[in-house]
C-alpha cells in the first residue's frame, strides 16, 4: 500500500515507524506482524489517527472534492448552477466533530480521576467565629513564568514562585480573624502556560517559561494542596475556586475536576463546579463573585452577574465581584455592587517590562461578616515575606 508522503510530516516517531511498515508490507495485518504486535488492526488505527490530525491542520486531499475529512462533520454546502440547472461549483464547510472532541476530553478527565487517591481529612480547629468568612485571593500568579531582574526589576522562576506563595498564604492566614469559612480563590492565570508549548492558548503569543510543563503542572498541584491544607487547619469549612484565565483556560478545568475527586472524602472542603468562567459564593447577606477579567470588562461585570446569578443577587444586600487580569489594584463601586480588581504577587516578565506596565506586587485576604459585609483586609507583599524568612 502506498502511503501519502505528506502524512509523514504529521506523524510522531512511532506513527512514522508504523506507516513505513504498512507501506513496506502492503497491508495492516502484515505490518502488525512485522512490528511484533498482536493487534492486527493497530496499523489501520494509526493511519486513521494521522489522517485525522492532518485534516485538523488543513491537509485532507480528496475529501474536499468527494467526502468529509477524517474527524470532521459536513456543515453548510453552497451550490452554484448555470442557466440550465447544471451544477457548476460547490463550496463545502466542514468543521471538527465536537462529539469526538468532547469524548476525548471526558476520557482525559476520567483518567485523571482514576489515578487520584482521595486526601485524608484534616483536623478542624477547636474554635471559630461562625459569622466570619475569609477570602484568600491569588490572581495572575503565572506559576512557571521566567522573569529576570535586569528587565522587570525582580527575578521569578518556579522555585521562587513556590516559596513566595507558601509564605504569603501562611502570613494571610495568621493575620486574618479566626473565621468559620475560608474561600481559597485562585483567580485565573495561576499557570503561566497551558500545555507543552509555551504559548498563550487564544492568540499563540510566545511566553517566557521557566521549566517543562509537567514540572509546572506538578508544582501547581503541590501548591493548591498546600493552600487547602493551611485553610482547613484554620477554618471549619473551605471552598476552593479554581478560576479559568486566559493563560490556563484548559488547565484550570482539569485541576478543578481533579481536586473535586481528591477531596471527595473531606467533608469540610468543597470545589466550585461552575462550567462558566464566572463563580459565586454567598456568605450571609453578601454575594462574592469571581471572574478573572479576560472575558468581560470590569464595568460590564455588575449587569452580567445580576443576570447570570439573579437568585443570589436577590437574596443578598451587599455584593462584591473580584477580578484580576490587569496585574494592578483598582476598585469601583457601582449601583448595588463593588468590583475589586486584585494585584498580583508575581514579578514582571519581559513582555510587561517592555510594555511599560508597572504596579505594586501584593495579595490580599478580605474578611466578611454575614450581616455587615466586608469588615477587614490583610495585605501582603514580597518584601515583607522576604524579611520574615
Amino acid at each position: 500500500m502506498k502511503i501519502d508522503p505528506e502524512l509523514y510530516s504529521y506523524c510522531t516517531d512511532r506513527q512514522r515507524e508504523v506507516l513505513e511498515a504498512y507501506e513496506e508490507h502492503g497491508t495492516g495485518p502484515a505490518a502488525a506482524e512485522a512490528l511484533g504486535g498482536t493487534d492486527r488492526t493497530y496499523p489501520d488505527k494509526v493511519l486513521r489517527d494521522v489522517r485525522k490530525k492532518a485534516a485538523r491542520e488543513g491537509y485532507a486531499p480528496g475529501h474536499f472534492r468527494d467526502g468529509v475529512a477524517p474527524g470532521y462533520l459536513m456543515g453548510k454546502v453552497t451550490v452554484r448552477r448555470d442557466e440550465t440547472g447544471a451544477v457548476k461549483q460547490t463550496w463545502e464547510r466542514q468543521s471538527p466533530d465536537q462529539r469526538s472532541v468532547l469524548k476525548a476530553l471526558k476520557e482525559v478527565v476520567e483518567g485523571l480521576k482514576s489515578e487520584i487517591a482521595p486526601s485524608a481529612p484534616v483536623k478542624a480547629p477547636a474554635v471559630a467565629n461562625s459569622d466570619l468568612c475569609n477570602l484568600f485571593t491569588f490572581t495572575d500568579y503565572h506559576l512557571g513564568m521566567l522573569a529576570w531582574h535586569r528587565e522587570g526589576g525582580q527575578d521569578w522562576d518556579l522555585q521562587i514562585a513556590e516559596s513566595t506563595l507558601r509564605k504569603a498564604m501562611a502570613a494571610m492566614v495568621s493575620q486574618s480573624p479566626i473565621a468559620h469559612t475560608a474561600v481559597v480563590n485562585i483567580q485565573g492565570d495561576f499557570l503561566h502556560t497551558d500545555g507543552l508549548t509555551p504559548v498563550t492558548p487564544g492568540h499563540g503569543h510566545v511566553l517566557d517559561a521557566d521549566s517543562r510543563f509537567p514540572k509546572i503542572r506538578k508544582a501547581a498541584i503541590r501548591l493548591i494542596r498546600e493552600l487547602c491544607r493551611m485553610a482547613l487547619e484554620a477554618h471549619m469549612e473551605v471552598h476552593l475556586i479554581l478560576a479559568e484565565g486566559n493563560h490556563d483556560q484548559d488547565s484550570m478545568g482539569w485541576l478543578a475536576d481533579s481536586f473535586a475527586v481528591l477531596y471527595e472524602d473531606e467533608p469540610r472542603l468543597t470545589v466550585n463546579d461552575s462550567n462558566l468562567p464566572f463563580y459565586v459564593v454567598e456568605w450571609g447577606e453578601t454575594m462574592i463573585g469571581v471572574h478573572h477579567g479576560h472575558k468581560v470588562k470590569n464595568e460590564q461585570l455588575p449587569l452580567l452577574f445580576a443576570a447570570q446569578y439573579a437568585q443570589a443577587w436577590g437574596r443578598t444586600r451587599r455584593r462584591e465581584i473580584h477580578c484580576g487580569h490587569r496585574h494592578h489594584r483598582d476598585e469601583k463601586e457601582y449601583n448595588g455592587v463593588t468590583v475589586v480588581q486584585h494585584p498580583t504577587l508575581a514579578a514582571r516578565d519581559a513582555y510587561a517590562a517592555r510594555g511599560g506596565w508597572i504596579a505594586d506586587r501584593a495579595a490580599q485576604a478580605i474578611t466578611y461578616h454575614k450581616r455587615y459585609g466586608q469588615v477587614g483586609r490583610v495585605m501582603v507583599c514580597p518584601e515583607m515575606l522576604e524579611e520574615a524568612a
